[in-house]
């Protein structure tokens, strides 16, 4: 059954409220994005889970996810449940596109703010949102255009101020975040060709969502990497805006996905060719000076750590600063778990900074090993 044939939010009168504990609906609580955030939710000490929706697995969660067990035994309600339309702060949609922007407005008009993990919100325009949508083979046509004007891309490092007030955030995907963060102080610098710029990126099957498919069923997967979608990947577009935006420049750029057999993870190697006179020192400054003071990302010369394995589990995000000098060839090496910095964790910290709240609170933690 579709979400949007469900989904009927009243509106309420504009409210204000100042925010002790932040209330939270998630819907599409028993996916992928949903399960993160519940995980991150129940260690955060000024965030109070109060409704969980989704179209299916009515019942407690932990029935859904065992390991949630005394922990959180919330029971999954139908979107048409009077309970989901009740008075939330803040309202995660871990849902496919299209289903946010059906239902966002009526959200928004209650006086909510909404996070969505979807591409929904992630274009700055109608026009941007039209490739975007072609791309995935979806309806070219945008249903909240007005929301678009009162969003903000979900990237604390770049837009921490906006998305203090926007009452929508896009929540970046996965491939881009992991891309952006690695190539934004090269590119906003022009300390490299912007017309060169390769990235070669890796996932986990994780990243394809919790519903079976075909090409991610265990056989399919074992002992095998594979590229896809080389026409056009969607998070090229939200990739290509935001270092557009960044550098003052029209970036287009290479992008190919692989996906690897591992859960959880992506690995970007980034390259493009050196500016003239730029060195590798040059190249490890700009970006120490860039993130100096960013808790959730960490740079690190040639000789850091150049492995998914050292973020997995956290929000963090490894920026291995590794030019090749000899070739005059940039590159950098970004590294986060897809489903913590590329998906749940930048929403709880995009939700921290909405509601002014400490940016590392529940994500302040380190990985897990092995």
């Amino acid at each position: 059954m579709m979400w949007w044939s469900f989904l009927r939010v009243t509106s309420h009168p504009e409210r204000k409220r100042t925010v002790s504990n932040v209330r939270v609906k998630i819907v599409g609580a028993g996916g992928y994005g949903g399960i993160g955030l519940i995980e991150m939710l129940l260690r955060h000490p000024q965030a109070e889970i109060a409704c969980l929706v989704d179209v299916e697995g009515e019942g407690p969660i932990s029935r859904m996810w065992p390991h949630l067990a005394g922990y959180c035994d919330m029971p999954i309600i139908r979107p048409d449940d009077p309970k989901a339309n009740e008075d939330y702060d803040v309202v995660f949609f871990c849902t496919p596109d299209r289903v946010g922007m059906k239902t966002a407005p009526a959200e928004v008009a209650g006086g909510h703010r909404v996070i969505d993990f979807s591409g929904d919100f992630r274009s700055p325009d109608e026009t941007t949102y039209a490739e975007y949508a072609r791309r995935l083979g979806l309806d070219q046509e945008h249903l909240s255009p007005d929301l678009l004007k009162v969003s903000s891309y979900g990237v604390p490092e770049l837009y921490r101020e906006k998305i203090a007030k926007a009452k929508v955030v896009a929540n970046p995907g996965c491939f881009a975040i992991c891309c952006l963060l690695g190539l934004l102080p090269a590119a906003r610098e022009k300390l490299i060709d912007l017309n060169g710029i390769v990235c070669d990126a890796k996932t986990g099957v994780s990243g394809a969502g919790k519903k079976a498919r075909s090409a991610f069923h265990y056989p399919e997967m074992y002992d095998t990497v594979f590229a896809y979608r080389l026409t056009g990947h969607q998070h090229v577009m939200e990739l290509e805006t935001q270092l557009s935006l960044a550098s003052g420049s029209d970036i287009k750029l290479t992008f190919t996905p692989q996906v690897v057999p591992m859960a959880r993870g992506i690995i970007g190697a980034l390259y493009a060719p050196l500016a003239q006179g730029v060195t590798q020192k040059r190249v490890l400054e700009a970006y120490q000076s860039a993130y100096e003071g960013e808790p959730f990302v960490k740079v690190y010369d040639g000789s850091g750590p150049a492995g998914t394995g050292a973020v997995r589990g956290s929000n963090r995000c490894n920026v291995l600063v590794a030019c090749d000098e000899r070739t005059g060839q940039f590159r950098v090496l970004s590294h986060i778990d897809n489903l913590l910095k590329g998906q749940s964790g930048s929403a709880v910290q995009n939700m921290n900074v909405m509601f002014e709240l400490e940016e590392t609170l529940g994500l302040n933690q380190p990985g897990a090993h092995p």
